[in-house]
């Protein structure tokens, strides 16, 4: 069985009451609830994480180097200039794939770049929620085609 890894960074935490308009009114409970759901049907061990914390998450990525298949992220605004993540992230063998509520490219321009985009699998933008459960879809087939190599 896969295990995978949600990391959901600054400011995450206060979904549903966070900008709304941009963000939805569905809270972070209800983001991980919908992904266990999805994981179960598709026989994946996932596990959250959340952390306003930049070394928090490093930390998180650090372990995820021998605890788990994948990992999917949303870094939040670290995105944008964490150098420290982004290197965390380029430094384990463990895949990675980007992910983003809103569409960070129809955003203000601070938004348009991510540092943390090369050094991952890919980046989902802008499909809310949903975007999440094609993250883990996509990371399951990226590690289905690595079993096949």
């Amino acid at each position: 069985m896969k295990r995978l890894l949600v990391i959901n960074g600054p400011n995450l935490n206060r979904l549903g009451v966070r900008e709304p308009g941009i963000y939805g009114g569905e809270t972070l409970a209800t983001l991980e609830s919908g992904l266990q759901l999805v994981a179960e049907r598709e026989g994946i061990n996932l596990e959250t994480f959340q952390s306003n914390h930049e070394g928090a998450i490093i930390d998180q990525l650090h372990a995820a180097d021998t605890d788990y298949d994948g990992v999917i992220i949303n870094p939040g605004a670290f995105t944008h200039y964490s150098y420290a993540i982004r290197d965390a992230i380029a430094g384990i063998s463990t895949p990675v794939l980007e992910v983003h509520i809103s569409n960070v490219h129809a955003r203000e321009e601070f938004r348009h770049h991510s540092v943390t985009a090369p050094v991952s699998i890919g980046q989902i933008v802008g499909l809310g929620f949903y975007g999440y459960e094609l993250g883990l879809l996509a990371m399951l087939q990226h590690l289905r085609g690595k079993e096949n190599e």
